[in-house]
């Protein structure tokens, strides 16, 4: 990445020891480590130097209210500190749910990855790249938690980003969920591009190829198995030619992890070629990128698709076989409870890259590409 005065500027990589160790509880899908199997595994292949890493602040009440309500924030916090919620606080805030449980960092957790994420706006002032695998919660409201985000960092970035006078930001989201909390604060605002594809008919149930938000929405449902070809062909007609038209000013990528085959929480079939090939594409399309997390629930394949993003960021060259001391890192892992953990194939542990998945591409995602095309030209 090129900074404005045209120098190289190596990519950052945000992280904190708070995540490790941390889990929603026994039963529930972020039950998983992630971002510490990607710091893990970024070390052991030496990828991560220690002048590349930054270690995550967590925002204060008074920034995280740049979006949020600082009600929720007071009844989050109290909630960590206690330990429970009351029935109206259930209610009101979505707290205390399945979904949504009081464990133990339920407040400095979401807050470490919103501090990681408006700290990397205000860095990448000058321009640059710089990665935040804890962050992501594109679900995260105002005033309620959801879909597993107690707050909603993306849209702190942006906020942080528009601080810094920018005008124009950009956002992509590759999650298999639709990223209906970034919409819900910037759908209506034209200086901020929103493009996503997710699973149809999956929840939230929102982001339908018809939203348009301002005319800055960009949506497109894949439909269950869609694989790398689907996604080549996506990031070829639309996300590469809506950041192109647009010209940000700075570029927001959420790159969850649960749209390939061996997630638990999609029937997407993708391989994690087909998320690197988006991030390789996206860089230099802003003077400022900023990639994110967001989903994956399967420790194997979120740890190897995310460290393969860093490695593509910081131009590192990912080998056919991984040394033993990474090796070790993923043997390491336990997925309990689910039957992708009783006896896990030998190359989630001595690989990083997925075999490409390609196929047909699908009528669905033909038919939602150029029913897309066709409004283009109008951006509306």
């Amino acid at each position: 990445m090129i900074d404005r005065e045209g120098n190289a500027s190596p990519a950052r990589f945000i992280g904190s020891e708070i995540y490790r160790g941390s889990s929603y509880g026994a039963l529930h899908p972020l039950r998983v480590p992630r971002v510490s199997t990607v710091m893990d595994l970024s070390r052991a292949m030496g990828w991560l130097p220690p002048e590349r890493y930054l270690t995550s602040p967590r925002a204060k009440p008074t920034a995280l209210a740049a979006w949020h309500d600082p009600g929720y924030l007071a009844v989050l916090q109290r909630a960590e500190r206690d330990g429970e919620v009351t029935a109206e606080e259930r209610a009101r805030h979505g707290l205390g749910t399945a979904s949504n449980p009081i464990y133990p960092e339920v407040f400095r957790r979401p807050a470490t990855a919103a501090g990681g994420s408006i700290m990397a706006a205000g860095l990448l002032a000058r321009g640059g790249t710089i990665y935040n695998p804890g962050g992501g919660t594109h679900h995260g409201l105002p005033d309620r938690a959801n879909g597993f985000c107690y707050l909603n960092d993306p849209c702190l970035a942006i906020v942080a980003f528009r601080r810094l006078g920018l005008g124009r930001i950009a956002y992509v989201d590759i999650d298999a969920h639709h990223c209906d909390g970034v919409v819900h604060g910037f759908g209506d605002d034209p200086e901020v591009l929103i493009v996503s594809t997710h699973e149809a008919k999956r929840w939230p149930f929102t982001g339908a190829i018809e939203d348009r938000g301002a005319g800055n929405v960009w949506n497109l449902p894949l439909p269950r198995g869609a694989n790398d070809t689907d996604m080549d062909a996506v990031l070829d007609a639309l996300i590469l030619p809506r950041i192109e038209a647009f010209a940000p000013d700075a570029l927001i990528v959420q790159c969850g992890a649960d749209a390939v085959l061996e997630d638990p929480l999609s029937r997407l079939a993708m391989s994690n070629n087909a998320h690197w090939a988006v991030i390789r594409a996206l860089r230099g399309m802003s003077p400022r990128l900023l990639v994110l997390g967001g989903g994956g629930y399967n420790p194997w394949s979120v740890g190897r698709l995310w460290s393969g993003v860093w490695a593509t960021l910081a131009e590192c060259e990912i080998p056919d076989r991984l040394p033993p001391a990474a090796a070790a890192v993923l043997r390491g892992l336990e997925f309990r409870g689910n039957r992708l953990g009783r006896n896990p194939p030998e190359h989630w542990f001595t690989t990083l890259r997925d075999a490409p998945r390609p196929g047909a591409i699908s009528e669905e995602v033909a038919s939602g590409l150029s029913q897309l095309a066709r409004r283009a030209p109008r951006w509306v």
